[in-house]
């Protein structure tokens, strides 16, 4: 049997993560295989998570838990991984976004990532050049864990403003966009979410310069990121705050209400799947 590679869980989050798996693993008395039989992933996917060489996801830190009886020390540990692997500039931003009570994006170019798929994520960050397909998996598992905002017990309102170029963008091919789409269309039905569609027709030039998103939370100001080709910033500046939501509120005045929205979204599948 090869000899295990030495860990170094002073590297990074990640590298933490791999080591505290390894530890619980072994004070059971299981090898890797052992463990791959109580667990839904491959002896493969726990090698590379153990050596940091692959971010875990939420559930896999869920399941090693459970089946290695760790008393909450590995999914404890997971904010810490999901943190790490996103860019620097963009960790503020994920600490708003998950205690955020109310949070208003605006998109003139890409689905919201709050609203992507899978496979919509990752045709999109794969078109950044340079990136390794293990910088794209990790991207998208980070991106992904998001999301899990919108599943807490009580999850933030959503408001999704997206221009109608955005349906028609051929992001990924058309299975991934048809896929993108039916999602928006059965995420639009919570209750604490509505997707509004700023049509083509109603000839709106405020906010193509780019997205933006603001949050709301209690005891907290009021914050908004501003996408930008790189870097993009994270302030609660009051000034700032308060242009985007006027501009917010102005893009949203000319969207189509909620259920026409979806009605459209509905007719242009049709356009990805004939």
């Amino acid at each position: 049997m090869p000899k295990e590679s030495e860990l170094f869980p002073s590297n990074s989050p990640v590298a933490l993560f791999g080591f505290e798996l390894r530890r619980h693993r072994k004070e059971r008395g299981w090898s890797q295989q052992q463990l791959a039989r109580a667990v839904p992933y491959s002896v493969g996917t726990i090698s590379m998570i153990e050596t940091a060489k692959r971010c875990p996801s939420e559930q896999f830190a869920q399941h090693c838990d459970d089946a290695l009886q760790a008393d909450g020390a590995l999914v404890r540990l997971w904010p810490l991984v999901t943190r790490a692997s996103a860019p620097p500039w963009f960790r503020p931003w994920l600490e708003v976004e998950s205690s955020a009570d109310v949070i208003r994006t605006w998109e003139p170019s890409l689905v919201p990532g709050l609203l992507q798929t899978e496979n919509y994520a990752r045709a999109m960050l794969s078109g950044e050049p340079g990136v390794t397909v293990e910088e794209v998996e990790e991207q998208v598992t980070t991106r992904m864990e998001r999301q899990s905002v919108l599943r807490r017990t009580k999850p933030p309102m959503l408001w999704a403003v997206l221009d109608e170029a955005v349906l028609h963008r051929p992001i990924g091919g058309p299975e991934v966009m048809a896929e993108q789409l039916k999602h928006l269309c059965q995420i639009g039905q919570s209750p604490r979410i509505t997707i509004q569609i700023l049509p083509l027709t109603a000839c709106s030039t405020t906010g193509l310069l780019g997205g933006f998103v603001l949050a709301e939370a209690d005891g907290a100001p009021d914050t908004a990121y501003i996408e930008a080709a790189s870097n993009a910033q994270v302030t609660d500046w009051t000034e700032t705050v308060r242009t985007l939501a006027f501009r917010y509120e102005g893009i949203r005045s000319e969207a189509l209400p909620q259920r026409e929205s979806l009605e459209l979204i509905k007719e242009t599948i049709s356009r990805w799947t004939s």
